[in-house]
């Protein structure tokens, strides 16, 4: 989920936490705490600093593993609690591993998905059938916080909010889940290989994208409509020789850990090089595909010259990145 959407669920357990005597959940202390456990699995967006392909294969991976929701973030904050506030670290401890897991797990619900499991299995856990900025969850634990300065009871209004919010996603599942049938039933003669339904921040608007095994088809719902955009026959692999030249760019790496459903185009440019372009099909905007991956080829010295991956929503853009 979003920056904003992490911080005011971090806000709503300070409420939750008047249950807990030993503690008071309005001191500086206790609140930096909680709120700051509430946002620190996202501290790996400090890998942009360094480029696009770590921060893309690397980000929600191992800050949202097991060992980090479980034990190495709640022990860190609750010892800083501890030291600096005089807190106790036990219940500090447990509070912090609340807002932790909290954050992990509703983050599986949205397209980008995290590798919570890790170090089980380094895959991608992706719902996707809640919109990363999602106005109705925003609204309701933004409410929480307003009744809860008004007087209202932060216990009953937790169990009340976080109640609406489950049944929230019940909704948006079994919508998912209607719509997948219907984009199923538009191609009765194909083979079906993969369908993505996913959601925009409009709550009737879905982006979709499936795999047949001859074609990619791109489009959108509204409501109970279906509309293809695009479709794409799809090609023969990668030629051997090129693939082998591009399997250990990082940028390429990135890209296919992360991309589930791509193809690829060549454009053949001068002085025997090439453009091999790999574009994800999941975020088809305004007729553009802003999530790629481009490399420029020399087939003399076999040899990737340049390289970038990540979202760019204009093709001046993306060439100037190339350079």
């Amino acid at each position: 989920m979003d920056t904003v959407t992490h911080t005011l669920m971090g806000g709503t357990l300070l409420g939750l936490a008047t249950i807990d005597p030993s503690v008071d959940p309005l001191t500086l202390g206790f609140g930096a705490t909680v709120v700051g456990a509430s946002l620190i699995p996202d501290i790996d967006t400090t890998l942009k600093l360094k480029n696009n392909a770590v921060y893309i294969k690397n980000h929600r991976g191992i800050t949202h593993s097991i060992p980090f929701t479980f034990i190495i973030w709640p022990v860190l904050l609750a010892t800083i609690s501890y030291l600096f506030f005089d807190l106790p670290f036990v219940n500090m401890y447990f509070w912090s591993l609340l807002a932790v897991f909290l954050h992990v797990f509703v983050d599986i619900f949205n397209m980008y998905g995290t590798q919570m499991i890790r170090p089980l299995r380094n895959t991608w856990i992706q719902l996707g059938f809640i919109n990363t900025v999602d106005i109705p969850i925003i609204v309701l634990l933004s409410s929480y916080l307003i009744l809860w300065f008004l007087g209202l009871d932060p216990i009953i209004l937790f169990i009340v909010i976080y109640g609406i919010i489950f049944i929230y996603y019940i909704v948006r599942y079994a919508y998912q889940q209607t719509l997948k049938r219907k984009v199923r039933n538009l191609l009765p003669q194909e083979h079906i290989i993969r369908t993505f339904v996913m959601p925009t921040i409009k709550f009737f608007e879905w982006r979709v994208a499936l795999a047949t095994d001859n074609s990619f088809y791109v489009g959108r719902a509204f409501k109970a409509q279906v509309v293809f955009y695009d479709e794409f026959k799809k090609m023969e692999p990668l030629r051997e020789d090129l693939y082998e030249i591009i399997k250990y760019d990082e940028n390429f790496k990135s890209f296919t850990f992360f991309s589930s459903i791509y193809r690829y185009e060549i454009k053949h440019l001068e002085d025997q090089t090439i453009e091999i372009r790999y574009t994800d099909l999941r975020y088809l905007k305004d007729g553009h595909y802003p999530f790629v991956c481009i490399m420029i080829v020399d087939e003399a010295s076999k040899e990737v010259i340049s390289s970038f991956t990540g979202w760019v929503f204009s093709e001046d853009k993306l060439q100037q990145k190339i350079k």
